[in-house]
């Protein structure tokens, strides 16, 4: 199982940017599962890996996942994949493709002040700006381990947030953070829980280790929760 969810974490790098030299190699910077609960029932998994590959004018940071959920409309399988800029996570491109419900396939890219994106749905397909600052981060829905490009945010400065799925951009805040243990299966962990608030009023609080790892995410106004396995001894 372990394997199969590898090879397909690099089948999506390949197919996305067509540089799996880039994508399949480098330093791990964090690779595990979420067990993700919508509604109070478990509703599938994520699985993912963050890479950084190179150094100088290759680096990079590559974040690979594949969630698959089970929700009260119907399946959902998503595959996204996201170039960043390091040390900050700022969006490059990306791509993202679910099926099942609400198919649809989604790829952008940055030129110059712009997000060019190109979006194919059950509605046709359709073209797309965004708007590009400088500390763009992309957070899509129901994908758990984009915060961990997240985890430096300087508490009361806002960030601008591009959700390509729902074609949704905005801001978010990082308030002060909070130290607490928290349980993770068996294991006591010390975690850093920061709460985020984003420009609509949504609360997102997300824990976090001592190394910035996502261990997990809560968003109550739509009943989500995702928290880490693979750390569970």
């Amino acid at each position: 199982m372990i394997m199969t969810r590898r090879l397909l974490l690099a089948t999506t790098a390949f197919l996305a940017f067509g540089a799996p030299e880039l994508t399949a190699q480098g330093v791990v910077v964090d690779e595990g599962s979420f067990a993700v609960i919508i509604g109070g029932v478990p509703a599938g998994t994520e699985d993912f890996v963050i890479r950084r590959p190179g150094v100088g004018r290759e680096d990079a940071l590559f974040a690979n996942g594949v969630i698959g959920l089970m929700l009260p409309e119907g399946r959902q399988d998503i595959s996204a994949l996201l170039h960043a800029a390091p040390p900050d996570g700022v969006a490059v491109r990306y791509q993202i493709s679910a099926s099942g419900l609400d198919p649809i396939e989604v790829q952008v890219a940055r030129s110059g002040r712009r997000y060019l994106a190109t979006i194919r749905s059950d509605e046709g397909a359709e073209d797309r700006e965004f708007q590009a600052h400088i500390d763009t981060r992309v957070l899509e829905r129901h994908v758990a381990h984009h915060y961990y490009f997240l985890r430096d945010l300087r508490p009361n400065r806002p960030v601008h947030t591009l959700e390509p799925r729902t074609r949704r951009q905005g801001l978010i805040t990082a308030g002060e953070p909070a130290q607490e243990m928290i349980r993770l299966g068996p294991n006591q962990i010390q975690a850093r829980r920061v709460e985020f608030t984003t420009d609509s009023g949504e609360t997102r609080t997300v824990w976090f280790d001592r190394q910035g790892r996502v261990l997990r995410v809560r968003i109550s106004s739509l009943e989500y929760l995702a928290e880490r396995t693979d750390l569970v001894g």
